[in-house]
Order: C-alpha cells, then structure tokens, then sequence
C-alpha cells in the first residue's frame, strides 16, 4: 500500500495549476540559457582536421556537405568503451543515436548537417552501426586531433591531472 497522499480532483488540479507556474518559469530561464548559450563567442577553426567516412577521407569542410552548420555528436565509442567481447558504444550515446535517422530531415531542412565522430577505426564503427540499424553519417576521427581540441576526450595524463570536460 502507498502512502503517497492522496486527494480530490479539486485538490489535484489546484497543486498541478500551482506546478505549472513553477514549469513555465523554468522554461522561460531555459530559454534565456539557450539565448546566452547561442550569444557565446565562436571560435575560429584553422587546423585541418581529416575524417574517414563512408566515401573516403574527408576534411572538416566537407562534413558540412554543403550546408551552412555543422552538428558534431561526439560519440563516446573506441578506447575504454570496451563492454563486452564486442565492440560496444557507451549505452548513452546509442540511447541518444536511436533518435539521429529520424531527425536528420528536419535539421537538413533547417541548413544543418548532423555527423557522429568517435575515435574509433572505421571498421569498428561500421560495424556497430550495422548491428544497431543506423544510417546517420558517423566519421572516424582517428589520428587526429579533433576530439581532444574540442574537450571531449583527453589522454591518460590529462585525466591523471584532472582535466576538465566542457
């Protein structure tokens, strides 16, 4: 038996009504964060960074295909993320991936490309999304700096002192 509290409807609809203020404030500070989150200075990009895709090598330019933003989903998939005697991506990611193929229209239709980048072979990062039933555009970023310049991922010594994640 619960002994959560329970009322008449009037009671019920007085509380949800009092809730309801309290959703609406926080809806509106959230769309002020997202305002400064946007008013956030850019920063300009001068370092070539490559990618292996689907189509072969590419450069940073080129994930845009065309379109004026770019959308990178830092997938956390390829060292330390070994689960299982499978190659596995961090089950965080896959949640928020499930959601990419039908989302994607939207965002084109919107002038962004969206694009998944893990420090992963390609091979492995084919694979898993094969098993997962994916079609989005995921890269390799392999070799390269790019995740690391972007504060999503961080060598053994940078953990040891405490690096920070954006």
């Amino acid at each position: 038996m619960t002994k959560h509290k329970t009322g008449t409807r009037e009671e019920w609809l007085a509380a949800r009504l009092e809730l309801l203020k309290a959703e609406k404030e926080l809806m509106h500070r959230s769309d002020e964060l997202a305002r400064r989150r946007q008013a956030l200075p850019w920063v300009r990009i001068d370092k070539e960074y490559r990618f292996e895709t689907d189509e072969g090598s590419a450069s940073l330019a080129d994930l845009f295909r065309g379109r004026s933003q770019l959308l990178v989903y830092h997938f956390m998939f390829g060292y330390g993320f070994r689960l299982t005697d499978e190659r596995q991506g961090c089950t965080g990611c896959s949640l928020i991936a499930d959601h990419f193929d039908g989302v994607i229209p939207h965002l084109n239709g919107r002038d962004i490309t969206l694009v998944c980048a893990s420090i992963a072979p390609l091979q492995e990062i084919q694979g898993y999304k094969r098993q997962m039933g994916w079609r989005f555009p995921w890269v390799s970023s392999l070799g390269s700096d790019f995740n690391y310049d972007f504060g999503v991922a961080f060598t053994e010594e940078q953990q040891r002192n405490g690096a920070d994640y954006n």
